[in-house]
């Protein structure tokens, strides 16, 4: 890049002049060919600290829902390795324009300034680059597309024949196995536990029916025991009376 780095030092001492008077009264740039004075009030502005991962001018990264503030460098190197090209088309220019930003230009004096460059080397015209522009926009969305795919399939929301099942797709079942199992169990221990307060119910009658048992048998032991002293007792002692001993 030390050609564009040339360039870009040149195209500064061309159109940035050191007194800020002359500055004011320099002529404007001449516009792009085939572009309309309108898109001139258009003013992007340039990364502020560039870089080879810095975002194409216009798109902007979607917000970090889930608190991450940095891609990963793995991520960073797939998107860079989409936006390779072959150095004639909208990725080099946005280099370009990234390398002249650092040296200070900005607003169209920057842009008209980078294309005027590049197309000295490309040959490229101003159709050509935009529509360079557009294939890569279209490359960088039909790989999210795809991203967005295995990101469904990884949280089992999409089912592909013949894949074999995500990390996530296997715990969520075993989540929903052991959850059954639980149920199951809950379902078991609360039969269980009807079946011990019927036990203990039972149990408690049984026990009550066992000492009134036993009590109507201590009533009619000591009845026929008493009856039967109160017998002993008369028949003594009228027996004796006559004179005979009653057999013990």
């Amino acid at each position: 890049m030390a050609i564009f780095d040339n360039i870009a030092k040149a195209a500064k001492d061309f159109f940035i002049e050191e007194d800020g008077a002359a500055a004011a009264q320099a002529p404007q740039p001449r516009p792009l060919p085939g572009t309309a004075p309108a898109a001139r009030a258009f003013v992007p502005t340039p990364p502020t600290a560039p870089g080879p991962s810095s975002s194409l001018p216009g798109v902007t990264p979607p917000a970090a829902a889930t608190g991450v503030t940095q891609p990963e460098q793995r991520h960073v190197e797939h998107i860079n390795g989409l936006l390779a090209g072959n150095g004639k088309d909208f990725a080099a220019y946005a280099k370009m324009v990234r390398s002249m930003a650092a040296s200070g230009l900005s607003g169209p004096v920057l842009y008209q300034t980078a294309y005027h460059a590049f197309a000295a080397v490309t040959g490229l015209t101003v159709q050509e680059l935009l529509a360079s522009a557009d294939q890569f926009e279209r490359v960088l969305q039909s790989d999210r597309n795809k991203v967005l795919e295995r990101h469904r399939e990884k949280l089992g929301e999409l089912k592909i024949p013949n894949s074999r099942p995500s990390t996530i797709v296997q715990l969520l079942a075993q989540e929903q196995k052991l959850q059954a199992d639980m149920a199951e169990l809950t379902r078991q221990l609360e039969a269980k536990g009807q079946e011990l307060q019927a036990a203990q119910q039972q149990l408690g009658e049984e026990r009550q029916k066992a000492q009134a048992a036993l009590a109507s048998y201590e009533q009619a032991n000591a009845g026929a025991a008493a009856d039967l002293h109160a017998h002993y007792q008369a028949a003594q002692s009228f027996l004796l009376t006559l004179g005979t001993t009653p057999a013990k």
